[in-house]
């Protein structure tokens, strides 16, 4: 998962609605989200190489993402674990968000620089590897892609915006989930590099970072494999619809409506 933009609690009609990509090579084995064999409560797309996922919900409450922390100025260590191991651990598991949290804090340095979101009925939390973190997240608008929570590169910013303009429209209000799913997708759609002055200094060639300015990416190997809408209302009501994609563009759609808990029920505006 490469860019994240989400709105909680900042809308009248929905508890939770959150946009993201996940941008990976065209290669890399995949099965698209539906409910897991090992628990069907949770919908999740699956990494086959590793084992893990990028994004997912389980039906008693849980939702869990994580992003790549990217630095290319620092070599990986070797024998280290799959950051989707993160999320599908606390999807399966019985710990509370604020229990896995403090766990991952232990555990961190086994895993290469990574950003995990993750939320059950107690709240949503936010926490890296990278020094950051744990936090207990606040009703707002945020953005993440591959560097620290709302860090304002260009696709996070443009993310953010395009959420917030979506959140104003009377049309939000008036569609229904689906509908309105379909329209959140284009939150994430656009093309466009950012200009070279803009451009976050991560370690990478140039080129290569402005290759990878897009919300959307479409390289010749690598790029935007899905993106995946889950929307929450005030009463349990949940959507995850997921788009996906390969090097030709659009490809199978998955849905899935389901009654959870509220995310954050708990947590006091």
């Amino acid at each position: 998962m490469c860019l994240i933009t989400f709105a909680y609690r900042a809308h009248a009609d929905y508890n939770l609605i959150l946009v993201a990509n996940r941008d990976e090579g065209y290669a890399r084995p995949t099965q698209a989200a539906a409910p897991w064999a090992q628990d069907t409560g949770l919908i999740a797309g699956q990494d086959l190489e590793q084992g893990g996922t990028w994004l997912g919900i389980h039906r008693l409450g849980r939702l869990c993402a994580v992003t790549n922390y990217r630095d290319g100025r620092t070599a990986a260590r070797p024998g280290l674990r799959s950051r989707g191991h993160l999320t599908r651990d606390f999807l399966l598991s019985d710990r509370t968000a604020a229990a896995f949290s403090q766990h991952c804090v232990r555990e961190g340095a086994d895993y290469g620089g990574f950003n995990l979101l993750l939320g059950d009925s107690e709240g949503l939390y936010y926490l890296s590897n990278q020094g950051r973190g744990p936090e207990r997240l606040d009703p707002g608008i945020y953005g993440l892609s591959n560097a620290l929570l709302d860090t304002p590169w260009p696709k996070v910013r443009q993310a953010r915006d395009g959420l917030s303009a979506a959140l104003c429209s009377q049309q939000l209000t008036a569609a229904n989930p689906a509908q309105l799913a379909r329209r959140l997708i284009e939150v994430l759609a656009p093309r466009d590099e950012a200009p070279d002055a803009e451009l976050p200094q991560t370690g990478i060639a140039p080129e290569l970072e402005r290759r990878l300015s897009p919300c959307f990416i479409q390289l010749e190997h690598y790029g935007t494999r899905a993106t995946t809408v889950i929307l929450q209302d005030n009463h349990g009501n949940t959507l995850f619809h997921e788009q996906g994609f390969d090097a030709q563009g659009p490809a199978a759609v998955r849905a899935y409506s389901l009654q959870l808990p509220l995310i954050g029920a708990r947590t006091t505006a």
